[in-house]
Formats: structure tokens, C-alpha cells, sequence
């Protein structure tokens, strides 16, 4: 998988599909391929070394002029290559200036964690890692270049390691971006994924233009504005044809994705932490690495590069006892009572849940301190046994007599000014001295890079997980990091402040999960503003937007399925009307869409009708049927988000089954008939075709009847290339579900 060419000093890096080259030349690391795997060809010609301007002269005459071309694998600021860089250092003395020279590299099997960040693992068997030392002999510092490259999965993982090795001051890192990419421009597209608070992640698809374009947070989280993904594609790639580059970034920050075309129609594609008042003090001694960011190379369109992404993060990113288990079907309290609720309350909404076959409750906001609104009480997690009307332990131990699991919602980054936590502590609250705070949502944030405050987290959250006997935890963070100033850093370490508030973060977590290993922790930010693999690396699962509303959903879950699995995005059977939106829809239409996800419920069931109440218990039955299908399968999209009638697909990895959702957003009269073709079935095999009942298939008509109601087969090759089509609407916001079922 990762060789070197001692003749040529050429690095490859083969996926089973892709070829990723690096070369030696004259000491600088270059960029010499990405792409579709090749054979061992000499390429260190695409470094374009030897290329000629104006009157025969070459690029390598002067160091101005080679920099300025020359594809580098990590580009540094200051001495000639103007394009967009990957790292900025400068000493205490603020000369600014960084060049990178080889030293040396080692290979070896495995991938090795990253002290205080998440990071792919994997068996030895199963990935190589490629380390190539670089020193810079002016500020004394040592920069490791990492890559580690996957057997079986087309996907290579960056990150850098900044060492002050020699050094005898400090230096400061003004820039550190985890991975960049040097390709000739071949009329490519971007897509990048944008929102805002309940319609996150909707695609942005352009022509690349001179200049810059990306996507940036500084919201101190991964934001429902813009997400820490980018793909480079072909112009007319679609979902099954074309070249793609896709880029992801395991982190919940800040960051920075950019794709910067040149003079010489060159695209420069960079990835990392935002360098906007980021400046890290480097010791003589210390390091400091960057996070990972995930690169895959897809020649068969957009479906390969998502299924790429879903494979590696199932497999190689979540730790969780889960990932392999079905989850808890859960239903939340918050849509059905809001603050307003008691533990009587709570056990009615239980009770009625269990018979209808859900699994959990989750107990969200309002059972902590003076919490009746949203005005108070953050940061007091000391269950109002007044409120509740009895203890924590007690209330814990009525859900699990009745059978169910228990689940709590906490918000632990936050902090109210009307709260006992504040009036102790008032320095833990993030704000600039002298400034008015800025609140929002009547919250501030506590200042996660102080240890004091990670351990008062750590201690109180394990002690009410501790007495509830709660296996699950709702871990919300519902503002941005704004005010950036910490008591704890000197003035010339305040550009520390924000990297440092993430770490802390995940260090929380991780201690939360050390003591409590089989606790389920569901990430959720005002809905989806943190949905990124640095939190999934602790939370298996992410809350995928506060819009629970299906047809709002199709954008939103289309989006995100570009990197995440089903299997990590939170999905709910909400009340209808929805509470979001007003849209009234059939409660078998809002189940189809949940089932692309971890599946559960966000409404009081004593609001249901009888029939409303078979269709979850039908629903809920189903979804267990189906569970390791969905979890599991490949993942197709076979319409785009914004049709008349949405669809999508998950196939098992061996092609034995096939499910097909459909759902309709607009009806027309005189409508044609919506065929589609499903993706990934064995072309040979037989398939059984199904119409899973929802209560609608007295309303199809004869033709449809003859077809999905009577024992009816087709080959995968027959499916992929004729279609099947999706039966008559039974209305706007009617959903159907297809099953195809291998016949051996």
C-alpha cells in the first residue's frame, strides 16, 4: 500500500482504486498524483520540475520562481509560493518564515492515536502509515508529514506533527492546516454543503473560478452555516460517474476548506484548523499536532466517494460498543412536555411508549436546578427533586421497572448568569474583561480550556449518570464560542484559547466514556451545528437537525449523507402538525424518513390515535427487521433532494437486499409515473419485489396492485437497467418503501 523509489524518490500511496505519489526534489516534499490507480510509472514529471517559461527558461533557476509553481505537500508562508499555504511559523523575535527540508521517513503497519485528538484506528493488517520528516534548520523545528493508507477502503488520512525540537526559544505556529492538494484544473466543480439553524448541510455545486472559494466556521464549532467538507468534481459527474475528490475533517472547531485556482490554472485544495486569531506557542520541546483530515479518491461519481467516507468512519472512527449494535429506539420528552414536567408526567409518557414498543426515555432539558425556562439553572446539574416531585435514582429505577432504558439530556459547556455555578465561579465564564458579555440564548459558554472546569464536569455529570442509573446522555451545546479570552493563558497564549476549549471538550468526554463504557452519548448542537467525526469519534450518533419536520428532511439527511452514515444521524417520528414548520404529514411518511437514521420519537403518544398508535408499533417492528440492513448496507442516492418525489436506497454489502424509499414532496395532475433504478444488486440474481404495507395499498391502482401485491421477480440486471417504478401518490407527502429481497 505505501512503497518508496529510491531511484526516483517517489512515495506511492495505493488505495485499491487510487494512487496517491509524493517526491523528493531538490529537498522540498512534492505533490506529484491523486487519481485512479496506476501503475508503477515514473512520475515525478508531474512536479512540472522541468518546465520551461518565456524564452526556455526553467522554473528551478531561482527559488522565487520554483516556489512559486512547485506542488507542494505542505506549503509553507513566507519565502515564495504565494498560493494559499498550509503552515505559518514565526520565532520570538516575529520573523516569519518556515522551509521544510527531507530528512527522513519511516513505514510501518498500523495507525497510531493522537495524544488528546480523535483518529482513525485500525488493526496492522488493515492500514500502513507513511511518516516523512522534514526540519527547518533556522527555527529548529521538526515537521512530520503523516499519512496512513487503508488496505481496503479508498481513503488516506493526513495530519501533521510540529515539532520545537532544536530550538532555544519558543516559536509560534500562526497556521497549521492538516492537508493539502496540488492538481491541474480539469473544468472541475466544487460542492460544499451550507445552512443555517434547522436546514443544514443543503448542497452548494459551482464551477471552479480563479481565485478562492470554500467554506470557513469561526462559530468555535463545525456550525450549521457551512461544514468541514469539500468535493472537487468533475463537471459532469453525477452520483454514479465521474472523477471526485472528497475532503473531510475530523475536528468540531473552527476550520477552513479552500480550493484556490491560479495564474497557472492550478487548483490548490486546502484543509486544517482557521488561522483567523489562532497562534499557538510552541516550547523548546514541546508538540503540536493537527487533526486529521480524510481524503478519497471516487472515479464513479458521488456515491462511491459517500460510501467510501460511510466505510471508513464505521469501521475505523467509532469506538462505541454500538457500532455494531442496534440502538435503542428511544422516544424524548422535549416536543411533548418542554419544561413543563413532572416525574407523574414522565411515567405516563413511558408507560404509553413501552406498550407501543419503544425502548427508552429521554429525560431533556428542565430537570436541573432552577430550570423552567431557558433564563436559568445551566450549569447547576443537581437534579430539582422538588420539581420532579422524587430523587434522580428514584425516578431512574420507575422507567427501568417499567422495562425501559433511561436517558438524560445535559448541556455541559454552558453556564446561565442567574445559576448557583455562576455565582461561585464566575471566572469560568468565558468573556473579555471589560466587555459586556454576549449571551445568547440567555447562556455563556464555560471556559472548556481550564482544567478545573473539565474536572467539575467530569465529577458531576458521572455522579448523576452514577444515581439515575442512565445509560444514555444527550450531550447539547446550543451557541457559538464568541468573547474568546481565558484567564488561564497569558496575553502572547490567547490565540490558544478556542483549539484549547475543543480539547477540552474532548477530554470530557473522553473520561466520561473511560468510566462509563457502555454509556450511549447522542451529540446534538441546536440540532446538527456540531455534526463532524471529531465529535462522533465519543458520540456514535448526532442529532441531525432540531427540523424534524420529513420533508424538510429529505434536504438535510440528502446532504449529510454525503460523508455520515445512517447509522450516525439522529432521526425522529416528531408530532404532526410539526412543530417546526406546520406541515401536516402521515405518520407512516415521517417513520420512512426517520428510518434513515438511528430512528425514535419525539412526541407524546397520548396524543396518538389508535391507528396512529399500530402504525408505530408496525413501524417500530419494522425498523428492528430492517436494522442491520440500514445500519450496515451501501448507501445510495438515486434522485436528487429537491424532486417532486425524493428517493433513496440501502443495499446489503453482499446485494441480498435492497430497500428503496420514496417520498413524494408535490403532486401534479395528469403525473407521470416516477421509474427509478436501483444501484449495487447482483446483475444475475433474482429479486423479489415488495410494497411494505403502511396502510395505503387499497389506494394503488390495478397495474400497481398486479405488480408489488402478487409474487413478482426481476433480475438486478433487469432492475438497474429498466427501473421500477414508484407507485401513484396518495397525496403530497406520501412515502413509499420498497423491498428487494434476493430469491437463491
Amino acid at each position: 500500500m505505501i512503497s518508496f523509489n529510491e531511484k526516483t524518490n517517489t512515495f506511492r500511496l495505493d488505495t485499491p482504486d487510487s494512487t496517491y505519489a509524493i517526491c523528493i526534489s531538490r529537498g522540498w516534499i512534492g505533490h506529484s498524483y491523486y487519481g485512479k490507480k496506476v501503475g508503477d510509472d515514473d512520475l515525478t514529471y508531474l512536479t512540472r520540475c522541468n518546465d520551461f517559461f518565456g524564452a526556455y527558461t526553467p522554473v528551478f533557476r531561482e527559488k522565487h520562481t520554483f516556489l512559486d509553481f512547485f506542488p507542494q505537500e505542505l506549503p509553507t508562508e513566507g519565502l515564495g509560493d504565494f498560493r494559499e499555504s498550509a503552515l505559518a511559523i514565526s520565532n520570538s523575535e516575529n520573523r516569519n518564515g518556515v522551509e521544510l527540508k527531507y530528512v527522513s521517513h519511516k513505514i510501518f503497519d498500523g495507525a497510531n492515536p493522537i495524544e488528546g485528538l480523535p483518529a482513525v484506528f485500525a488493526d496492522k493488517s488493515e492500514c500502513k502509515t507513511l511518516e516523512i520528516t522534514t526540519f527547518d534548520a533556522v527555527l529548529g523545528v521538526e515537521v512530520v508529514l503523516v499519512y496512513t493508507v487503508f488496505e481496503k477502503i479508498n481513503a488516506i488520512v493526513r495530519h501533521t506533527r510540529i515539532i520545537n525540537k532544536k530550538g532555544t526559544a519558543p516559536v509560534f505556529i500562526k497556521k497549521a492546516l492538516s492537508a493539502c492538494i496540488d492538481m491541474d484544473n480539469q473544468n472541475f466543480d466544487v460542492l460544499t454543503l451550507h445552512g443555517s439553524w434547522a436546514r443544514e448541510r443543503h448542497i452548494e455545486r459551482h464551477p471552479v473560478h480563479l481565485g478562492k472559494q470554500g467554506v470557513v466556521s469561526m462559530r468555535g464549532e463545525t456550525s450549521h452555516q457551512e461544514h468541514c467538507f469539500m468535493a472537487i468534481l468533475d463537471k459532469n459527474a453525477d452520483e454514479n460517474n465521474g472523477n471526485v475528490y472528497g475532503f473531510n475533517f475530523i475536528y468540531s472547531g473552527n476550520f477552513v476548506a479552500d480550493a484556490q485556482l491560479n495564474q497557472f490554472n492550478n487548483l490548490r485544495v486546502v484543509m486544517g484548523i482557521n488561522s483567523e486569531n489562532f497562534c499557538w506557542k510552541l516550547n523548546p520541546g514541546e508538540t503540536f499536532n493537527t487533526p486529521q483530515a480524510v481524503l478519497t479518491f471516487s472515479d464513479k461519481g458521488l456515491n462511491k466517494m459517500s460510501q467510501t467516507f460511510h466505510d471508513l468512519y464505521r469501521e475505523h472512527l467509532i469506538r462505541s460498543e454500538y457500532k455494531k449494535q442496534m440502538r435503542p429506539i428511544l422516544i424524548n420528552n422535549w416536543e411533548a412536555t418542554y419544561f413543563d414536567f413532572n416525574t407523574e408526567k414522565l411515567i405516563d409518557i413511558a408507560r404509553k411508549a413501552k406498550e407501543n414498543g419503544i425502548e427508552m426515555l429521554v429525560m431533556d432539558d428542565g430537570w436541573f436546578g432552577k430550570r423552567d425556562n431557558d433564563r436559568s439553572g445551566l450549569g447547576d446539574w443537581t437534579p430539582n427533586e422538588k420539581k420532579l416531585g422524587c430523587s434522580i435514582g428514584e425516578l431512574g429505577k420507575e422507567i427501568r421497572d417499567l422495562g425501559l432504558r433511561f436517558g438524560i439530556w445535559f448541556e455541559p459547556e454552558t453556564i446561565s448568569e442567574d445559576s448557583d455555578l455562576f455565582r461561585a465561579h464566575p471566572g469560568w465564564a468565558v468573556q473579555v474583561p471589560g466587555r459586556e458579555p454576549s449571551l445568547c440564548r440567555y447562556e455563556l459558554l464555560l471556559d472548556m480550556s481550564r482544567a478545573d472546569v473539565q474536572e467539575y464536569l467530569i465529577s458531576i455529570i458521572s455522579k448523576v449518570l452514577s444515581e439515575s442509573g442512565a445509560t444514555y446522555l444527550k450531550w447539547d451545546f446550543n451557541r457559538n464560542l464568541c468573547d474568546k479570552y481565558t484567564a488561564s493563558l497569558r496575553a502572547e497564549r490567547q490565540g490558544e484559547f478556542a483549539h484549547r476549549f475543543v480539547l477540552g471538550t474532548y477530554r470530557v468526554l473522553e473520561n466520561l466514556l473511560t468510566r462509563f463504557p457502555e454509556l450511549l452519548i447522542e451529540g446534538c448542537s441546536s440540532g446538527g451545528a456540531r455534526f463532524d467525526y471529531g465529535m462522533l469519534y465519543y458520540t456514535p450518533q448526532i442529532w441531525t437537525s432540531d427540523d424534524t419536520d420529513p420533508i424538510e428532511r429529505l434536504s438535510i439527511q440528502y446532504g449529510t449523507s454525503f460523508f455520515y452514515p445512517t447509522n450516525t444521524m439522529g432521526a425522529h417520528v416528531s408530532a404532526s402538525p410539526n412543530h417546526q414548520t406546520g406541515r401536516a404529514t402521515p405518520i407512516y411518511t415521517r417513520a420512512a424518513v426517520a428510518m434513515s437514521g438511528t430512528f425514535g420519537y419525539e412526541l407524546d403518544p397520548n396524543k396518538l390515535s389508535e391507528e396512529e398508535k399500530e402504525s408505530v408499533r408496525e413501524e417500530i417492528q419494522l425498523f428492528d427487521r430492517l436494522n442491520p440492513l440500514i445500519r450496515e448496507g451501501d448507501y445510495f442516492r438515486l434522485t436528487g433532494a429537491k424532486e417532486d418525489c425524493v428517493v433513496w436506497e440501502v443495499v446489503s454489502k453482499d446485494g441480498a437486499q435492497a430497500l428503496i424509499t420514496a417520498v413524494y414532496t408535490q403532486v401534479h395532475p395528469n403525473q407521470m409515473v416516477h421509474y427509478v433504478r436501483p444501484q449495487g444488486l447482483l446483475p444475475e440474481q433474482e429479486y423479489e419485489i415488495s410494497l411494505i404495507d403502511n396502510g395505503q395499498t387499497e389506494k394503488l391502482s390495478g397495474q400497481e396492485k398486479a405488480l408489488f401485491l402478487t409474487e413478482k421477480t426481476m433480475t438486478g440486471k433487469a432492475l438497474q437497467a429498466r427501473g421500477i417504478y414508484v407507485p401513484n401518490a396518495a397525496g403530497d407527502y406520501s412515502a413509499w418503501q420498497i423491498l428487494l429481497t434476493a430469491r437463491y
